[in-house]
């Protein structure tokens, strides 16, 4: 595996919209900004890509667009590392413009770069796992650095700053506090904190062994799911039904995906779980007990559940479906000896840790800590 350089003050960090066209848009510019001021406090340059601030229905329209952009960001040797504007549905869409370009596929594998995202940018991830190049899952630029508070959570603040030295060693614990999920995104909402709860549950091991060891696989339990089923539209509902009168072949993309996926190899097969240590966090949509139910059923025909390691899960955002959440994995998994360790802070709730794909892990579920060994 390819594995970047951690980050350093005076880097060149390229934004790019890989999904999700927010950004751009006039009523995002406070979001921005505030992210661009956390960004020059570390010490870093944002640069945004040529179309990453083109607007919702422009990087909905152009997926080739966004591919441009991250190829462009490879291919210059100023740029020290990318970061995701923020998540989306369709990321999916630019991986033939990636895929079939032997141009990015060399850059990728020639000048291993820092990527961090999360979220659909799972898709991003397995494209990288499978290019060989080490990414890091776990946060975005409007979703932590341009947190409106004006400083990025404390949580989140010191995982983004772990980024700056090589991840050997690190040891990721327990909040001591969780963040309900922001409804108020207005330039009226800077300066204020989201509301905060003491975490009362730290890290429930729901079955197994409280020590296992692996390497680290896994993305955002919705967009791996969406891989896998055909980008089923009924379950996407609301989410894609407004762009899919507006955008010729959209509908016909989302059902294509995983076709998509198959062509290209993206998601990793039954093989290649061998031995890891599967992470898994569900999306701010909160899928419904038997939504979540469909999408582990569709990892455990894949072979998942039967070959990795254990599995770590991601808090619930809200902590909506908390208690549901794990019954429903443990019926999934059907393997009582398979760890399982839950309410991990990754993904959609905050704060957000951040996880190195491909690297050595052991978990100890009695001394609440995950180790990057």
């Amino acid at each position: 595996m390819l594995i970047p350089e951690p980050l350093r003050k005076g880097d060149r960090i390229a934004i790019v919209s890989l999904s999700n066209g927010i950004l751009g848009e006039p009523y995002c510019a406070h979001t921005k900004d505030t992210g661009i001021a956390q960004l020059q406090r570390f010490g870093l340059e944002p640069v945004f890509m040529e179309h990453a601030l083109s607007g919702a229905d422009y990087i909905l329209a152009h997926p080739e667009a966004r591919a441009a952009d991250l190829k462009a960001a490879f291919l210059d040797d100023s740029i020290k590392g990318i970061i995701t504007a923020i998540g989306g549905v369709e990321t999916f869409r630019t991986l033939p413009y990636l895929m079939e370009d032997k141009e990015f596929i060399e850059a990728v594998q020639n000048h291993p770069k820092f990527f961090l995202g999360f979220s659909d940018t799972t898709h991003n991830h397995f494209m990288f796992h499978r290019l060989g190049l080490q990414t890091f899952y776990g946060q975005a630029f409007m979703c932590d650095l341009a947190e409106l508070s004006g400083e990025m959570l404390p949580y989140s603040k010191a995982q983004f700053e772990s980024c700056f030295a090589p991840y050997h060693g690190r040891k990721i614990t327990p909040s001591d506090v969780w963040y309900d999920d922001r409804t108020d995104f207005s330039p009226s909402a800077l300066g204020t904190m989201p509301l905060s709860h003491k975490e009362t549950h730290g890290y429930e091991l729901l079955q197994g062994k409280p020590v296992f060891e692996g390497e680290l696989l896994g993305g955002c339990v919705d967009s791996m799911g969406e891989m896998l089923l055909a980008g089923n539209l009924e379950r996407l509902g609301d989410l894609i039904a407004p762009y899919c009168e507006r955008i010729p072949g959209l509908a016909d993309d989302f059902r294509n995906q995983a076709d998509i996926i198959r062509k290209y190899n993206i998601f990793p097969s039954a093989e290649e779980w061998k031995g890891k240590i599967f992470f898994a966090e569900t999306s701010e949509v909160a899928p419904t007990p038997d939504t979540l139910k469909c999408y582990l059923e569709a990892f455990r025909k894949e072979g998942i559940f039967g070959n990795v390691s254990g599995i770590i899960i991601g808090k619930p955002i809200n902590e909506k479906y908390y208690e549901e959440y794990k019954d429903i994995w443990r019926e999934a998994v059907d393997n009582a000896e398979l760890s399982i360790l839950y309410n991990v802070n990754f993904g959609h709730a905050t704060p957000r840790a951040i996880l190195p794909y491909g690297a050595k892990t052991r978990v100890d579920a009695d001394k609440q800590e995950i180790i990057l060994i």
